[in-house]
């Protein structure tokens, strides 16, 4: 294994609530150890990325542990920067795990080398984590052979590394909370956003419509053709939801059975608004900052239903079920081999760029994925 590089995003928390970042940059590994340098980064941009005050980034180095029985050594190809991600380094997600921690949800590794009692893996196999909170922006760790599960490696490497979260919120989202048939229509604001995308992929692929909510924006005409490409029915602006077009809309469409909210606030009232009597509102996310306001008369005249999902809890749920993760998963990669379902567009970042990367995933109307390339 000599010539192998590993990195990792690690924070920990100071006193006055400061946080510190530590990326870990590309170095040798030989058997268990992975050497990381500290660099001294930014604190004006880490303070975009918290409200905390004092904060830094730096490299690190680290040794690897052995690989035990039931442990498997991981080699880690690529990992994407979600909003997830963001939120919790800035303490305002549901999972803050003990500090210090390594950042990154999401990733896809191969494995080189497995444990004694290693049973379902073998050196070569590509893995993503089975749970949030891993810690993928490093190049190498030893985990157990349970906080993984495999995947083919003949799909692209960043449909691999962008699949463990939103292409499993967008399938779950449409399978569970309503019983949608070829025909049927979904709404969604924020359709651009990696959810967005891969709801508009898999609802095609089911012969379901939807209309998909954007902000407007200066490269609007390129944004519509692009979603419509990729099997969107309709694409119309926020403003467009509080307008008569919307009526000539539901002349060529079903009113929708479900709508899907990932922004909150005014727009998350308006996609109720159009909801078909007993229709479900399903809020995965709330980019607007802002609560939902559910109008009396959608409860009372048209029994509308307004629930939650967060993929993290599905998956807890479900984690005695191999059959329920493996088969959603096994789906989700036949879309990817026949052409259904593609990796929203990503940036390749290396290491040594990473706080730019960072700094780009936290501007508005960001039209391409951040991953980092381990």
């Amino acid at each position: 294994m000599a010539g192998f590089t590993g990195s990792c995003f690690v924070c920990f928390k100071m006193k006055v609530s400061r946080i510190a970042w530590l990326l870990c940059k590309r170095t040798e590994v030989r058997r268990h150890t992975v050497c990381r340098t500290f660099i001294s980064g930014s604190t004006t941009r880490l303070q975009q990325l918290s409200s905390a005050r004092g904060s830094i980034c730096r490299l690190e180095s680290m040794e690897l542990p052995s690989v035990g029985a039931k442990s498997v050594l991981v080699k880690l190809l690529a990992a994407p920067i979600n909003p997830s991600d963001i939120n919790m380094i800035q303490g305002s997600y549901a999972i803050l795990p003990d500090l210090p921690a390594v950042g990154g949800n999401e990733g896809v590794g191969q494995i080189l080398e497995v444990g004694s009692q290693v049973k379902a893996l073998r050196p070569g196999d590509w893995v993503i984590p089975r749970d949030a909170g891993l810690g993928t922006w490093r190049t190498a760790a030893v985990l157990a052979e349970n906080d993984v599960i495999s995947l083919p490696n003949d799909i692209p490497l960043f449909s691999a590394a962008t699949l463990g979260v939103n292409p499993c919120t967008a399938f779950r989202m449409l399978s569970d909370f309503e019983e949608l048939k070829p025909g049927d229509t979904v709404i969604q604001n924020a359709a651009n956003s990696g959810v967005g995308q891969a709801v508009i992929q898999i609802a095609a692929a089911r012969g379901i419509q939807t209309i998909n909510v954007v902000r407007d924006r200066p490269d609007l005409t390129q944004l519509i053709d692009r979603l419509k490409a990729m099997g969107a029915s309709h694409v119309i602006k926020e403003e467009t939801l509080r307008r008569h077009e919307m009526k000539e809309l539901f002349k060529t469409c079903p009113r929708p059975k479900l709508a899907l909210n990932g922004v909150g606030g005014k727009s998350a009232t308006e996609l109720l608004r159009h909801l078909q009597v007993g229709g479900s509102m399903v809020t995965y996310g709330g980019m607007a900052k802002q609560p939902v306001t559910v109008p009396v008369s959608a409860l009372i005249f048209k029994n509308v239903k307004v629930k939650g999902f967060w993929v993290t809890q599905w998956k807890r749920t479900h984690s005695q079920d191999e059959g329920a993760l493996r088969g959603m998963l096994d789906e989700l990669c036949s879309l990817i081999r026949q052409g259904k379902l593609t990796a929203p567009a990503c940036s390749e970042v290396g290491l040594q760029d990473f706080r730019k990367a960072l700094d780009t995933a936290m501007q508005p109307f960001t039209s391409a994925k951040q991953v980092l390339v381990l």
